[in-house]
């Protein structure tokens, strides 16, 4: 398992407890979104470097996340594109409704978000 995307997923969490909690609910959105997006940063570094260990150079590497999907479509084959879907659902979640829009607000589902994060990190090794 990336050794540095945990540390990522780590400092989320450390970010995120910074937060008070009112009933399930954060209090903070500033942290929040911090968390959701450093997270999400954590998910993008174990994907780098599961295509780095495919033999992709740095070069190479996708920037943009359209071409994130198609790398995963092309390199990470053997998981019949569930690998794929796990990913734009961290996209969707972590990044747009938890970073960019700052609308996660409920402890269990954040934390729920960043458990799923943690489990696509473990798969890609």
């Amino acid at each position: 398992m990336s050794r540095e995307a945990l540390r990522y997923l780590q400092n989320a969490k450390d970010t995120l407890a910074k937060s008070p909690i009112d009933g399930n609910n954060y209090v903070d959105d500033k942290y929040v979104k911090s968390a959701c997006g450093i997270a999400y940063l954590g998910v993008l570094k174990a994907i780098e470097e599961y295509l780095l260990r495919q033999g992709l150079s740095r070069k190479e590497l996708p920037k943009k996340v359209e071409e994130i999907q198609k790398a995963l479509q092309k390199y990470a084959s053997p998981y019949n594109g569930k690998l794929l879907k796990e990913f734009d659902y961290l996209y969707d979640e972590l990044h747009i409704a938890g970073y960019y829009r700052g609308n996660l607000h409920r402890v269990d589902i954040v934390k729920g978000v960043l458990k799923g994060a943690k489990e696509f990190i473990g798969k890609l090794g």
